[in-house]
Formats: structure tokens, C-alpha cells, sequence
């Protein structure tokens, strides 16, 4: 079955002292239609760099230097700009991380949904507010009909990110990718707007890419998940291997870093040692080898980099098959 998205060895750099500095590398991951990915990882893992350098969006000097990126089975990176240009939106959509930015301030928001449609379908203006009206119900947003005519700086944070969504998916795309849709959203408007998400993937079989360093929103919401670290995917599976079983250390170290609410008071957290290595400088062997609870120098840690292994669910370690125990 062909997938709705995948990425096959994408690898995105900019230029450096030295050469190409890789920002990500050989990233290869699918999605298929009504499902969705988690793709996880701390702050410069890579997520958001991955799929914005599969869309052409990667801001200059940044470019895609190998790899493909397959949306059903056209490979966007081959296509022209202005070919490129009418596949965003019409076949794939990216809500951005934050609606602040991801808004214009000085247009009301009906305006700019309605320049979406305009700008790819031959829609008349009066149809074209018609259907952002029909969009902003669609993502829950109450008395539709007069809040099409608000600036964005009149809608709270969570219907920010719900004007943001109708925008994604004003043109039926195939493939909506969510970039940390809930930062800054208190507790219980984040649920509001993944569920939101969950229903839209639902009613239109669309495949989703959830980009979260949450995983509570990864178990509440993802059918499969994928861990990145310094570039790279270092584990993938479905939810329920990732969690049962971890095979990863990184992997591994995100979940003993998540507060226990049944632990008893003054437990203390278990965060993970050390930052991700400046992509200019990754070691040459494992990226987390020198964060790593597991290393062993005999096992090649520091020396050779691992490649993914398994099918369902993979892990890019040396010592995986060791590490049951730990989880």
C-alpha cells in the first residue's frame, strides 16, 4: 500500500566552516491515511526541520541534499516551485507552532482564509467568505458568521490555533501536519484542540504528522511514533511497543524524565544529563553517546554510528537487545 506521506533518507544542510552541516539525516518515515504519526524528540531534534525542508519551506541557506519526500507517491522535492507552491494546501497542510506568527495581524482572519481559497481554487470573493464561515464552525469556533470579520489579536490563544487548523484544511488536503499544536494552551483547551485534530482526521480519512515533545499527547493521540535525536531517528514503532518497551536510551530517558503523580512527595526527576550535540559538532559515533546511561566502549558506541534496526518497531542502538530491563 502506498503510503499518503512518507519520507525516504531525507537530509537537509547548511552550509559550515567545514562543509555542509546536516541539520537532519536520512530521516525515512510514513504515514498512511486516517492514521496518525507522533514524531517526538526534546527542543533542535529536528522535527520541525525535517517536514518544513520536505515542503520547501527550510529558510535559505538551508536545503535539502538527498532523499525524497513522497506525498502519494509524487516526490515533492522534484517538483517546481510553482508546482510545489499549489501541492501545499490543496494535497498537504502544516499548522504552524505558534498562531501568533502564523497569523497576520492586520487582516482579519476571514481575509486570510479567504486569500487561501482564492489563491487555488476559481472561487468567487462572497463564495470564498461563505466557505471560511462554513470552516471556522467546522473547527468549533462559536458565532462563526461575525467572528469572520475579527482580527487575530480578538480570539484567545486555543482559537488562534483553531483558525490556524481551518486554514490547514481549507482545501481537503490529504496529509495535515500539526507542529506543537497545544504550546502554551492551558490543560483543558489543549484536549479541546487535539480532539479537534483527532475528528478532522477522522471525518476526511486524512493522515496526520503530530511534531510534539509531549508524551502524554503521543499516547492520548497517535497511532505510531517516531523519536528523533540530533537529526536522526533513533527509535519508531506503534505506540504501544514504543511504551511497553522502549529500546532506545534516549527513548528510555524521556520516559524515567516524566513526573510520577503517584510517586511519593520529594521524589526527585530523573532529567536527562547533558544538551543535544550543536549540529556542527555531533559525535562520531552514537549522538547520545555522551548522555547515555548505556554506553559501552566496547560495544562501538563512541565509534560508529547505529543504524535502525528492526522492522515494526526499530531502534538505532548497538546494545538494544540489552536494554529490556532498563525500560
Amino acid at each position: 500500500m502506498t503510503a499518503a506521506f512518507e519520507l525516504r533518507g531525507l537530509t537537509a544542510a547548511v552550509p559550515g566552516e567545514e562543509g555542509a552541516v546536516h541539520l537532519v539525516e536520512e530521516v525515512s518515515l510514513h504515514v498512511q491515511a486516517g492514521e496518525t504519526l507522533a514524531v517526538v524528540g526534546e527542543s533542535g531534534s529536528g522535527k520541525t526541520v525535517t517536514f518544513t525542508s520536505a515542503l520547501g519551506l527550510l529558510p535559505k541557506p538551508g536545503r535539502v541534499i538527498a532523499g525524497q519526500a513522497l506525498l502519494e507517491g509524487v516526490d515533492l522535492l522534484k517538483l517546481r516551485p510553482e508546482e510545489l507552491r499549489r501541492m501545499r494546501g490543496a494535497r498537504i497542510g502544516m499548522v504552524f507552532q505558534d498562531p501568533l506568527t502564523g497569523l497576520n495581524p492586520v487582516f482579519k482572519v476571514g481575509q486570510q482564509i479567504t486569500e487561501v481559497l482564492r489563491a487555488h481554487l476559481p472561487i468567487s470573493r462572497s463564495a470564498a467568505r461563505d466557505r471560511a464561515v462554513e470552516l471556522l464552525a467546522r473547527v468549533q469556533i462559536p458565532d462563526a458568521g461575525r467572528r469572520v470579520d475579527d482580527y487575530p489579536h480578538q480570539f484567545s490563544g486555543g482559537m488562534r490555533q483553531r483558525v490556524l487548523t481551518a486554514m490547514a484544511i481549507a482545501l481537503g488536503p490529504r496529509v495535515l501536519i500539526a507542529d506543537e499544536p497545544t504550546t502554551a494552551l492551558d490543560v483543558t483547551v489543549q484536549a479541546q484542540v487535539l480532539d479537534l485534530l483527532g475528528d478532522l482526521r477522522d471525518a476526511e480519512r486524512m493522515a496526520m504528522v503530530l511534531i510534539t515533545h509531549d508524551l502524554g499527547v503521543v499516547a492520548r493521540q497517535a497511532d505510531r511514533v517516531a523519536v528523533m535525536y540530533a537529526g536522526r531517528v533513533v527509535e519508531t514503532g506503534t505506540v504501544e511497543e514504543v511504551f511497553r518497551a522502549p529500546r532506545h536510551p534516549y527513548t528510555i530517558s524521556l520516559f524515567r524524565s516524566i513526573p510520577d503523580v503517584d510517586a511519593p512527595a520529594g521524589t526527585k526527576l530523573s532529567p536527562i544529563a547533558g544538551s543535544p550535540p550543536d549540529p556542527a559538532r555531533r559525535p562520531r559515533g552514537c549522538a547520545f553517546a555522551p548522555r547515555c546511561f548505556a554506553v559501552v566502549d566496547s560495544a562501538g558506541c563512541r565509534t560508529e554510528r547505529p543504524p535502525l534496526h528492526g522492522t515494526s518497531h526499530a531502534a538505532a542502538c548497538h546494545r538494544q537487545g540489552l536494554l529490556e530491563d532498563a525500560a
